[in-house]
C-alpha cells in the first residue's frame, strides 16, 4: 500500500525564511511540525500558532521529539553541517536550506555521513525542473534546437551588501566565503549545471574594498570550465543594484534569461539568421509557462522518503554548488585556477 500519510518532521530555524520555508510546507500539504526550535522566542511563538508546532528548548532536546521521521534545517549555513550529521546519526531524513555547509571538510563529512546512514537529504535549491524558464532552455539545449552551447553567462547582484551590520555572519568570511557568491551565486551555479553539467576548473577575481563595512568580497568575477567543455563566467556583486541574469549561447540559436527587481523573469532567443547575416538577428520574446519551483523540492524529498529515490535538488546538488564557491574563493586567495572535486 502507498504511503501518503504527512511527513512529521521537527524543524530548526522557523523565522526568517524559516518562516517562508514553513508557509511553503503548509501549501504542499505533505508535512506536519510536531516540534520546532529557534533562538527567536517571537518566531516559536509564530510557529506553534501557525502549525501547531511543540517549542522546545534545544535541538538535543528537537532531535529526541518522539515520532518525527525527518528535520527541516533552516539556520545559517555555518550550522548546517554539525546539524545535519546530529539529524542523520538519529535515523532521521533531512531538508536543509542552501548554501549546503560553509566549508570543503563539511562536504566531505556529509556525504560520508549519507553513504553510512542510507537517510534521504534533500536540498532547498530552486527546484529547475519546476521552474518555468528554466525548463524551457533545459529544453532546448537537450532538444537540440540550440546547437552545440559554446558558453554561458551569469550574474547576480544587489545592494545588500550595504545593510550588513557589525556582527552579522554575512559580514564574516567565515560564515560567508565569497560573499554574494556565497549567499547567491550558488543559486546561479546550480541552475547553471542543470543546464551543463558539473563544472570541473575555475579561476576568480574578488574585490573587497568598495565597502570597507565588510570582511567579504564586495564583487566576484570568475571564469568556469564544465566538464562537458563548455566555458563560462560567474559574477556576483553586493552593492550594486537588483539584477540577474542568465545567458546561453548556441552555435544555433542564444537564450537570455533576465530578472528585474521583482517584475519577474524574461527569456528571449536570438537565432543566427540565413546566409549569416548578422544585421538580420531579433531578439523574440519566448513564452515562459506558468510553473511554480517553491515546492517542487520539499516534494520530492517528501517522494524519496515515502517511495524511495533520489531527491532533487539533492545533497549531491548541494556539495556540487558549493564546492565550486570554495574553489573560486582558494582561486582568488592564491591567483591560480583551480580544480573543483569531482562529487559522484
Amino acid at each position: 500500500m502507498t504511503n501518503t500519510a504527512k511527513m512529521k518532521v521537527g524543524m530548526i530555524g522557523v523565522g526568517g525564511f524559516g518562516g517562508a520555508r514553513r508557509a511553503f510546507m503548509r501549501e504542499a500539504g505533505l508535512f506536519e511540525i510536531l516540534a520546532a526550535y529557534d533562538i527567536n522566542k517571537d518566531a516559536l511563538e509564530y510557529a506553534e500558532k501557525e502549525d501547531g508546532a511543540k517549542p522546545v528548548v534545544s535541538y538535543e532536546a528537537l532531535l529526541s521529539t518522539p515520532g518525527i521521521e525527518a528535520m527541516v534545517i533552516s539556520t545559517g549555513a555555518n550550522f548546517h553541517a554539525e546539524q545535519v550529521i546530529a539529524a542523520a546519526k538519529r535515523g532521521l531524513h533531512v531538508f536543509v536550506e542552501k548554501p549546503l555547509c560553509s566549508t570543503p571538510g563539511e562536504v566531505t563529512a556529509l556525504l560520508a555521513i549519507q553513504k553510512e546512514t542510507g537517510v534521504v537529504i534533500g536540498m532547498g535549491h530552486n527546484d529547475h525542473t519546476h521552474q518555468g524558464a528554466s525548463s524551457t532552455i533545459k529544453s532546448a539545449i537537450d532538444s537540440g534546437e540550440m546547437g552545440t552551447i559554446v558558453a554561458v553567462e551569469a550574474t547576480t547582484c544587489h545592494s545588500g551588501g550595504f545593510k550588513i551590520a557589525p556582527g552579522d555572519w554575512r559580514g564574516d568570511p567565515l560564515k560567508n566565503p565569497g560573499g554574494m557568491l556565497f549567499q547567491c551565486g550558488v543559486h546561479k551555479v546550480h541552475e547553471l549545471m542543470f543546464y551543463c553539467g558539473p563544472i570541473k576548473r575555475v579561476s576568480c577575481m574578488m574585490r573587497y574594498d568598495a565597502n570597507p563595512a565588510t570582511g567579504t568580497a564586495d564583487a566576484a568575477v570568475c571564469t568556469l570550465e564544465f566538464a562537458n567543455g563548455v566555458v563560462g563566467t560567474l559574477n556576483a556583486y553586493h552593492i550594486t543594484p537588483y539584477r540577474h541574469f542568465v545567458n546561453i549561447y548556441g552555435t544555433k540559436m542564444n537564450l537570455y534569461e533576465e530578472e528585474r527587481g521583482w517584475e519577474g523573469k524574461t527569456l528571449t532567443r536570438q537565432r543566427i539568421a540565413p546566409k549569416l547575416d548578422n544585421s538580420n538577428e531579433p531578439w523574440e520574446s519566448v513564452e515562459i509557462p506558468k510553473m511554480d519551483d517553491r515546492l517542487g523540492g520539499l516534494i520530492s524529498f517528501y517522494n524519496s522518503v515515502r517511495h524511495g529515490g533520489t531527491p532533487y535538488p539533492s545533497l549531491i546538488d548541494g556539495a556540487r554548488a558549493v564546492s565550486v564557491i570554495f574553489a573560486c574563493e582558494e582561486s582568488a586567495k592564491t591567483g591560480k585556477t583551480v580544480e573543483v572535486p569531482e562529487i559522484v
